[in-house]
């Protein structure tokens, strides 16, 4: 189904992967890339279940917008051993400005598709989602 406001689809397997992220931990990350031509959300890269936040970032373009989901291990003030699953909104100063407004208008339709998210952080410069303000956010 597409969403009004930008004429996306959300490609089935971005929810498939996602279930599986969230139910299974089979996937410690998922990056989603808008396919322009083909006017839908498709998954672009999944990280292995031990791959770090480091590795998780080196994933995202430089110069081009994604979607991404992180699945954050943290252990609570208490000691307790937790997760949270973050969305992150991708869209650096250096990419196009038809992309930037492409995936604006699509984020929300395609953050509902994905139920159990967590924490949401939106960056246009990495230093917007260190692992220091996904730390805080958790918290």
């Amino acid at each position: 189904m597409a969403n009004a406001k930008s004429g996306m689809a959300v490609d089935d397997e971005c929810k498939m992967k996602f279930m599986e992220l969230k139910a299974k931990r089979n996937h410690r990350f998922i990056v989603f890339k808008i396919e322009e031509k083909m006017q839908q959300v498709m998954v672009e890269k999944l990280g292995n279940p031990e791959d770090t936040y480091q590795d998780f970032t080196n994933c995202l373009p430089l110069n081009e917008c994604r979607y991404a989901v992180f699945d954050y291990d943290f252990i609570t003030t208490e000691n307790c051993q937790k997760s949270k699953i973050f969305f992150f909104a991708w869209s650096p100063d250096t990419s196009r400005v038809r992309s930037k407004m492409l995936y604006a208008s699509s984020k929300d339709t395609f953050k509902r598709q994905l139920d159990g998210i967590q924490c949401e952080l939106q960056a246009t410069d990495p230093s917007e989602m260190s692992l220091d303000i996904v730390k805080c956010r958790a918290l």
